[in-house]
């Protein structure tokens, strides 16, 4: 059975290893640094880790961060990133599901937008986004890498 829930302070290794298939390695080491970032981005009121559960196992992710912002009435904006779903899990409608629980926060944050960020440069990613209801054609993000 499938639950789709907000992380919790003893989800950071099965987080990790989602990251690590997202990225296509390793990212992260779990040490004292990443412990401390994790228990405050977990007791961050306008941070959310979602996850998809299934039988005790996390097998579908993303973080939606709620932005605080002065225009549009001040209503505040969201983020949407990593998103990962475990390979044995794609197709089951688990991201849809992750992504579906960030947008109802968003909402009951009274957000006038919510942005979702990809590296992917597939198109059936892009599609599985726009079929959802994001749009690449109303924004253009610019990165830059500071390291």
């Amino acid at each position: 059975m499938i639950k789709i829930r907000e992380a919790q302070v003893t989800d950071l290794d099965d987080i990790l290893q989602l990251y690590s298939l997202l990225y296509g390695k390793n990212v992260l080491q779990k040490d004292a640094d990443v412990q401390r970032i994790w228990n405050r981005i977990i007791t961050d009121q306008f941070y959310h880790v979602i996850v998809a559960e299934e039988d005790g196992k996390l097998v579908s992710t993303c973080v939606c961060v709620i932005i605080q912002n002065i225009p549009f009435d001040h209503k505040p904006y969201a983020i949407v990133d990593n998103i990962v779903t475990h390979g044995e899990y794609r197709a089951q409608g688990l991201a849809t599901a992750c992504l579906q629980e960030a947008q109802r926060i968003a909402e009951e944050n009274e957000c006038y937008k919510i942005m979702l960020t990809t590296q992917s440069k597939l198109d059936s990613t892009h599609r599985f986004y726009e079929k959802l209801g994001y749009s690449k054609e109303d924004s253009t993000a610019f990165t830059k890498w500071l390291f």
